[in-house]
Order: C-alpha cells, then structure tokens, then sequence
C-alpha cells in the first residue's frame, strides 16, 4: 500500500529500486515558490551503501513489508555466522557482509532480532549493552576518578574500545555494541 513520500519518519523501510532501503535522515523542504520535496538519507539493506535522494512531495512510496524473527547465534566458520531461528529452530547462515559491524560483537548463546524481507535476513540488531572482560589495557592510575580521562581496553572478542582510567585488566564491564561505548563496570 504506497503513501505520500511526505509521510517518510526516520527509521521506516521503504522498497526503493526494488530493494529494501531503510530512513536515516528526512528533511522536509519547501524553497521559496518552487514545490515541496523531501530530502532524505537512505541505507540500502542488502548492500549496505548509504545514498540520498530527493523525494517530489506527489510521489508515493511503497514501505517494506518486514518480518522480524528471534535468532541465536551458535557459531562463525571461516567468515560465516550460523544462527538458529529460536521459534522454529531453523538454521541458517549469514556472511560478515550482511551483519557488518556487528560481526565483531557476535559470542555464541547470543540472541539478536533479524530483519527480514522476502523472506531473507537483511540486518541485524544487537542487544542494548553486553558484559565483557577486558583482557588487556594499561595499568589502573591510582588517581583516576570517574570523569578523568579513558584509556583503551581490548575485550575478550577482540574489540578495542575506550574506558575509565580506573579499568583494570581482569575486570567486566559493560558496553553499547552499537556504538562501541563503555557504559559502567559490571555488576556481577
């Protein structure tokens, strides 16, 4: 069912092209005498590239019909993520393209929400924030407060991110996956 492009909200997925692209940002625009138009940021699902486009406010838009499904991710082969629809106990696999970033944040019992779109999983999205040890950064200052400065830790999957100065190797904390972002120190 198409609607008015002026009816575009950040985060909606359209089928632009014929491919499932997702609302980064939206503009709305009326310059002068000239006709209303949106100007808006678009993230290609299937390939991953962001482009912009100029919607005329008479256009009409198709929104992508989604499903979403409950996985577990079980284990990676060589480059492939395998996972398990956690409804059906289907399994399928997924490559480091189509989950990008979020490749490196994956650890098997995880559970994640996929995006699908004819019935093939197009994005991922991962959990709020994760418990991780930190397996090595510098030494803990004896003066570091909380709003000192941050020094960067790498974590038990391999990804470096940057915590308080008071972080010791050894130590859980917390942190957002889809920023990257320390968040606080594991309470466990």
């Amino acid at each position: 069912m198409a609607i008015p492009a002026t009816q575009i909200r950040r985060g909606m997925v359209i089928v632009f092209e014929g491919d499932p692209c997702r609302i980064i940002e939206f503009r709305h625009h009326t310059p002068g005498n000239l006709r209303a138009m949106v100007q808006a940021k678009l993230k290609n699902l299937r390939t991953g590239s962001s482009f912009e486009h100029r919607f005329r406010a008479a256009d009409s838009i198709d929104p992508a019909s989604m499903e979403t499904h409950e996985l577990e991710y079980m284990y990676d082969a060589s480059g492939t993520y395998h996972f398990m629809n956690r409804e059906n106990y289907d399994q399928l696999e997924m490559d480091e393209e189509t989950l990008g970033d979020n490749a490196q944040w994956m650890q098997p019992g995880m559970v994640i929400q996929a995006e699908y779109y004819d019935g093939r999983p197009v994005g991922i999205k991962l959990p709020q924030s994760m418990t991780l040890e930190v397996v090595e950064t510098s030494p803990v200052m004896k003066t570091a407060t909380k709003t000192a400065s941050s020094k960067p830790a790498k974590l038990e999957n391999g990804v470096t991110v940057n915590v308080p100065e008071f972080i010791a190797t050894g130590e859980r904390v917390r942190v957002n996956p889809s920023t990257g972002e320390y968040l606080e120190r594991a309470k466990d």
